[in-house]
């Protein structure tokens, strides 16, 4: 029988140990500055129906027209991989009726994601990402704590020259007008555009303004800027958190051409943009919008949130976060007999936290210290013949190299009194 080597699908991205341990380092990180912003965790479905996101991101992004994978499932319900999670927890929200539970609800999550695009450095079909919703608050104090609790989250991962990009979306009071003045600019000069911004003009012509198509950039330089157009509701609350971001000492550029790909953005919307990740150097993005929840069926709710793509922050973070704690101890035996010997202390030492590892296979006592060295453990802890007719097990620091023994008898002991 011809044997056949089955491969992940293409662009679908797996994270392999090491470089796991170095994701749960991250992930905690992430968990405990949230939550001691008061976020509790939502664990979301990976499958959702169609229609969510075709309502929500808007039929003419290019997530919903090109991007989402979606199929037919054996009753002909339409289903789609979650191509983002914003709509999937206004869904959540919604259908668990939250919003009566507390006046102000603070949700994160971790989890992958999927679009059918090109993949490329750091962007993948199947991809990750860390985000957070705050639904319940419609103030710009709400805007600026997210943006600085952000921002406080890239300096613990020592991230440096994460530049904060601002701008306005209006609401649906001085948007509308906006579009109408914007429209008419852009089919002025609907030839120097590419194909989908010509098409866009009449349904999203915001999306014109944040083409990275270098014909389109050239042909939007004069656009009028949308905070010419804003009503004072919305002046106000972008001058509010301004402000706030001027007083706690964060940085800021605002970006009249910062739109966003997802229709349901209102008021304030932001990237983080960060280090040599290409053209697309956003790590981090997001922004207020209070008409989601009522538009997918809930009562009207301001709401605010962001999503941070995995792969693109790890790419930043590089080899600078070290790996989660790592074994303390490896028990090397030398011989069967001394690795029967061991195997019930190596188990009692787990269950008291006391971590160790212990190599099965028989195999030198150079290649088991290698590989100690590998799994950065302080200490080996050698048994063999001589080690056990003599009750001692030969203690290595596997740093300075310094060895001294121990007695059989009080292993676990031992190691107590070597933890730092």
């Amino acid at each position: 029988m011809k044997k056949i080597q089955i491969k992940t699908v293409k662009g679908f991205n797996e994270i392999l140990p090491p470089e796991s341990f170095r994701w749960r380092v991250v992930e905690d990180k992430f968990r405990n500055l949230l939550e001691g912003y008061g976020f509790a965790e939502l664990r979301l479905a990976l499958l959702e129906p169609t229609e969510l996101f075709a309502r929500s991101i808007g039929g003419e992004t290019d997530i919903v027209e090109k991007e989402m994978y979606t199929f037919l499932d054996r009753s002909d319900r339409s289903l789609t991989l979650r191509p983002e999670a914003t709509a999937s927890v206004v869904r959540a929200y919604n259908q668990y009726s939250l919003g009566k539970l507390s006046e102000i609800n603070k949700l994160y999550y971790v989890g992958p994601m999927f679009r059918y695009e090109r993949p490329q450095k750091g962007r993948y079909r199947q991809f990750h990402q860390l985000g957070a919703e705050v639904f319940g608050e419609g103030s710009f104090y709400q805007d600026a704590e997210t943006l600085v609790m952000l921002a406080q989250f890239f300096h613990t991962l020592s991230i440096k020259g994460a530049a904060l990009h601002l701008n306005s979306l209006g609401c649906e009071a001085c948007r509308p007008a906006y579009r109408d003045h914007l429209k008419d600019y852009l089919y002025d000069r609907q030839e120097s555009l590419c194909e989908d911004c010509r098409r866009r003009i009449s349904e999203n012509p915001l999306r014109a303004l944040d083409c990275k198509n270098p014909q389109c950039r050239e042909a939007v330089t004069d656009a009028p800027p949308i905070s010419g157009a804003l009503c004072d509701g919305c002046r106000q609350h972008f001058s509010g958190l301004c402000g706030l971001l001027d007083d706690t000492g964060l940085d800021y550029q605002v970006n009249p051409r910062l739109v966003r790909g997802l229709d349901y953005y209102t008021r304030t919307t932001f990237e983080f943009l960060a280090g040599d990740l290409g053209a697309q150097n956003a790590v981090a993005a997001g922004g207020r919008y209070d008409r989601l929840v009522e538009e997918l069926g809930g009562k009207a709710t301001p709401a605010f949130g962001f999503a941070i793509g995995f792969e693109r922050l790890m790419m930043l973070i590089g080899s600078e976060v070290a790996p989660l704690s790592s074994p303390f101890a490896a028990l090397v035996p030398i011989g069967e007999e001394a690795l029967r010997y061991l195997f019930p202390i190596h188990v009692e030492l787990n269950r008291k936290a006391q971590v160790t590892t212990l190599g099965f296979q028989q195999k030198s006592l150079k290649s088991q210290l290698k590989k100690a060295d590998k799994d950065g453990v302080t200490y080996a802890l050698i048994v063999g013949p001589d080690e056990l007719n003599q009750g001692e097990a030969l203690c290595r620091n596997m740093r300075t190299k310094e060895q001294t023994r121990i007695p059989l008898s009080r292993l676990g002991e031992a190691l107590r009194e070597l933890l730092p």
